[in-house]
């Protein structure tokens, strides 16, 4: 067989993969849930979320928000999506229809849950499974879906202080500011192996600045100080010295 002949092949199949998975892809919540009327079908999304069951959820409800996308139950149909996103873990769905719901919806009643859900979604965008059940600490891994949830809860308390998710909010948000000061502690120590002094001092003035009544804060003067001691800046030493013993772990 050439070797025009064995592309020709390869690719056929290829697209034929392709095919299938789009065809898969493609059925759609209307191939699955029955065509009953939108009361019925709303009821029973609502019988599977109170089950628990989120993935019937999810489908009953997907049916609703395609077939009627006008309806009377539109609106609820989509703040209904959003939980069961989340809880079944299909966070991207969850945040896309959290971004329509508030592009439609800019004063809803609910935005304040909304914006709760999307911190929440956010958040759990940085919990690893792997991590959950070994107990592995990966402070090093991207905080960018932290920094997002921070932004999330910290724009829900200044927007709906009396919220009743701004309690939770609160302490999320605190949970979420050790997280982002333990990340880059891990990057100054990082430049402490590899010998980059003056990074690892920047860095640890940045948890300094930015996260000051954090543990990680006060153990980052002990990566400063050997920097400093590396740098043989005595006054400098002398200066974090001072600052550890002020602020004891």
């Amino acid at each position: 067989m050439s070797m025009a002949s064995r592309f020709n092949m390869k690719h056929q199949t290829i697209i034929g993969l392709l095919s299938a998975l789009l065809l898969f892809g493609c059925s759609s919540s209307d191939d699955i849930v029955p065509d009953i009327p939108p009361a019925e079908l709303y009821a029973e999304s609502q019988i599977s979320l109170r089950e628990g069951n989120w993935s019937s959820a999810v489908e009953k409800l997907e049916a609703l928000d395609s077939r009627y996308p006008f309806g009377p139950y539109s609106e609820q149909v989509q703040l209904d999506l959003v939980y069961a996103y989340y809880k079944n873990d299909e966070l991207p769905l969850a945040l896309a229809t959290i971004e329509r719901f508030t592009r439609l919806n800019p004063t809803h009643e609910k935005s304040d849950w909304i914006l709760y859900m999307r911190g929440l979604s956010h958040m759990a965008q940085d919990r690893n499974f792997l991590h959950d059940v070994f107990n592995i600490d990966r402070s090093d891994r991207d905080p960018e879906p932290v920094k997002l949830a921070f932004n999330d809860f910290k724009r829900l308390l200044q927007r709906y202080p009396n919220s009743p998710y701004a309690e939770d909010a609160q302490q999320r948000l605190v949970f979420l500011k050790n997280r982002l000061a333990n990340y880059d502690y891990a990057t100054a120590d990082f430049y402490i192996r590899r010998e980059a002094w003056i990074a690892a001092i920047n860095r640890s003035q940045e948890i300094q600045r930015s996260y000051p009544d954090t543990e990680a804060a006060r153990k980052s003067l002990r990566l400063q100080l050997i920097a400093y001691k590396e740098l043989n800046l005595e006054d400098a030493v002398v200066r974090t010295e001072k600052l550890i013993e002020l602020n004891p772990l």
